[in-house]
């Protein structure tokens, strides 16, 4: 997983170099979620250059956006075109800022999720290998080549760093110190205490798996109950307001004298909307489903 900047076509560095102006302009914040969030993802950027990229950004979205809803509402003879231009392009702009400002909190999340959900299966196969009479190390360099997401990515940097000469202990404790996901924290850290303690490193992993897989229950549990009012929301939202609107609109329309260019745009306002409504409802519903899964 590569971290880059929604909505942009340039890579970060040149986006911060052609954002100086607005970088100088952010006052420096020692203690902040957004600087952590942007550390997780493994970025160079700071909080305040990452903030400065996303109002320039909205700058520039919002010329353009102006532009462009402005010539397609011309285009339709629609009144006083240029207000709804402005209101169309601040609108869109703004919700492309709050998605890119959102961003790394996001990607930090969705990283700790393909961590925690590879996390099971990748213990399961360390312990087959374990059980084999494989050395931990060569465990963890075929983990780090093997089909595990991100988990094999988080491996290939504790490999490379015990191949440099730091012991196995001191990377895994401090690549669990770095990594937001509790689960793989936890596991690091009693892999990192069973090394110290020459313990037996099957049993470790076998605690570890029964530990995540208590966790895995409850999550489901969990899972289920919060599932159910969620439906019925969706199918408020989805399927009721918008059957109830179209059935309003169309006794509207016949009682009111509207233009013809209005009715069309009306119903493809409500069209957008039950769109975007589904788009948001199934990324509500996945945001949900457990990470352990």
């Amino acid at each position: 997983m590569k971290f880059r900047i929604p909505f942009t076509f340039t890579q970060a560095y040149k986006l911060k170099k052609r954002s100086k102006l607005f970088i100088s302009k952010i006052r420096p914040k020692k203690k902040s979620k957004l600087n952590i969030y942007l550390k997780n993802a493994d970025n160079n950027l700071t909080r305040e250059e990452y903030i400065g990229i996303c109002r320039r950004n909205f700058v520039i979205n919002i010329i353009f956006l102006y532009l462009i809803s402005t010539t397609i509402l011309f285009m339709f003879n629609i009144k006083k075109f240029f207000l709804f231009g402005i209101l169309i392009a601040f609108i869109f702009s703004g919700f492309l800022f709050f998605s890119q400002i959102n961003y790394p909190r996001i990607y930090v999340s969705r990283k700790q999720k393909n961590i925690e959900k590879n996390l099971l299966p990748a213990l399961e196969d360390i312990l087959v290998q374990l059980n084999s009479g494989i050395t931990l190390f060569n465990i963890m360099a075929n983990i780090s080549s093997s089909d595990y997401g991100v988990l094999s990515d988080e491996f290939k940097i504790a490999v490379r760093r015990i191949n440099s000469g730091e012991p196995d202990s001191i990377v895994l404790d401090e690549l669990g110190e770095k990594n937001s996901s509790l689960f793989f924290r936890r596991t690091l850290w009693q892999m990192s205490n069973g090394i110290v303690a020459g313990s037996d490193m099957a049993v470790v992993i076998k605690d570890s798996i029964k530990t995540l897989n208590e966790e895995q229950l409850i999550q489901i549990q969990d899972y289920g109950s919060k599932l159910n009012p969620l439906i019925g929301m969706y199918m408020l939202i989805t399927v009721i307001i918008p059957t109830l609107s179209v059935a309003f609109l169309t006794i509207i329309s016949s009682m009111v004298n509207i233009s013809k260019t209005m009715t069309p745009l009306l119903f493809i306002t409500l069209f957008l909307f039950v769109i975007l409504a589904q788009i948001m409802f199934l990324g509500l519903i996945k945001s949900k489903r457990p990470s352990l899964l």
